[in-house]
């Protein structure tokens, strides 16, 4: 690690979903949190996460984004706010010349998607969706199959139980019963980190989590997804069967180069598994395989009084967010793609819009890219 290279100025603009990303990129040297911005029009509660996350970091919370970005002369904007404030806020950051890390999904939407692809390439900045390939399990797994352990890869399959509440289970309520709104449940459940899909459109796990698994894919194989067949579920959450999104997902896919992969995607609530929940790969190649437990290495911790929630198995050695930061700070300096890029987030989105319509339609359905 090098510290006397350009240490660059970083903007938070909204950390009303993960905060965590910009707390990530603050943990490298190499990034300075230097003020918290949003737009002014934004409801309180937003203003008020705003400030509080401002305040503990002891720099400045603006009003007014394109004012904090210049009066403070930003190199970085870290953009987390509703998911469909997402493009918008990274667009405006980019056209004013600034490196962009985002948070994930990229947009629910297909236009915004496009816009923001479209942006980042004509600016030429830098740009990377939080992700998390820095795990050392994936990152051991990725290091297993580029040194021809398991020949070329031909199949591949990726559970991502994610073992996280999203209010009552389905069908605690009465029909009678007065439906819970995607917003306010999203604001509320924010205190005890189990919000899901922030912003005022539904979102199901498949749209939220998907990008997780299909990171995976795209840094393990190399290869584009052409065509899928999905099917998904509102299995666990009321919230989801009131929305009419899914919390459970399985994804077929064909890739380039006669590749097969299949993911199962889902929100499968607290009482399914000990702590974060079951995640593992599965690759088959022409001279070998792989199972990796992206968890792990772990340590199990167990004791008198031990809160319901807490997670009893505990990631160690998991650097992912200096890792992502690191990456992100190298793709600055060479000009080089980042761990995420623009490119394979749209990619990513376009795979995600093409399982949702295979679930609708019941077919499959080829990925369009533009």
């Amino acid at each position: 690690m090098t510290t006397s290279l350009k240490k660059f100025r970083c903007a938070a603009l909204s950390v009303v979903k993960h905060d965590y990303v910009a707390r990530g990129m603050a943990a490298h040297p190499r990034f300075e949190l230097v003020v918290v911005a949003d737009d002014p029009g934004v409801p309180d509660w937003i203003h008020q996460r705003n400030q509080k996350f401002a305040d503990e970091f002891k720099i400045p919370y603006v009003r007014d984004v394109e004012r904090a970005l210049k009066e403070f002369h930003v190199d970085v904007a870290i953009v987390s706010p509703e998911a469909e404030r997402h493009v918008d806020l990274s667009v405006r950051s980019a056209k004013l010349g600034l490196h962009v890390v985002q948070d994930k999904p990229l947009t629910p939407s297909r236009a915004e998607a496009d816009r923001l692809l479209s942006e980042i390439e004509k600016s030429g900045v830098r740009f990377m969706m939080w992700n998390r390939n820095g795990l050392p399990a994936v990152q051991h797994a990725q290091a297993e199959v580029a040194a021809g352990r398991i020949g070329r890869p031909r199949s591949v399959h990726i559970d991502f139980y994610f073992a996280k509440d999203a209010g009552p289970p389905r069908g605690a309520r009465k029909t009678d019963e007065q439906q819970c709104g995607w917003l306010e449940h999203q604001i509320a459940a924010h205190v005890d980190g189990s919000d899901g899909g922030l912003g005022s459109k539904p979102m199901g796990e498949l749209m939220i989590e998907g990008i997780y698994p299909l990171a995976y894919l795209r840094m393990l194989t190399g290869a584009e997804v052409r065509r899928v067949y999905a099917q998904t579920a509102s299995a666990f959450h009321q919230l989801y069967v009131d929305h009419q999104v899914d919390d459970l997902a399985a994804v077929s896919l064909e890739l380039d180069g006669g590749l097969t992969a299949t993911i199962a995607v889902g929100r499968i609530g607290a009482a399914s598994h000990p702590s974060g929940g079951e995640i593992k790969l599965h690759l088959l190649g022409d001279a070998g395989a792989l199972v990796i437990a992206e968890g792990k290495p772990d340590v199990g911790v167990y004791y008198r009084g031990q809160p319901e929630r807490e997670s009893r198995q505990r990631r160690i050695a998991a650097e992912n967010d200096f890792i992502l930061a690191d990456n992100f700070a190298q793709a600055i300096d060479s000009g080089g793609p980042t761990m995420l890029d623009a490119r394979a987030s749209h990619a990513i989105f376009c795979t995600v819009e093409a399982a949702l319509e295979s679930s609708r339609t019941g077919k499959a359905v080829t990925v369009r890219t533009f």
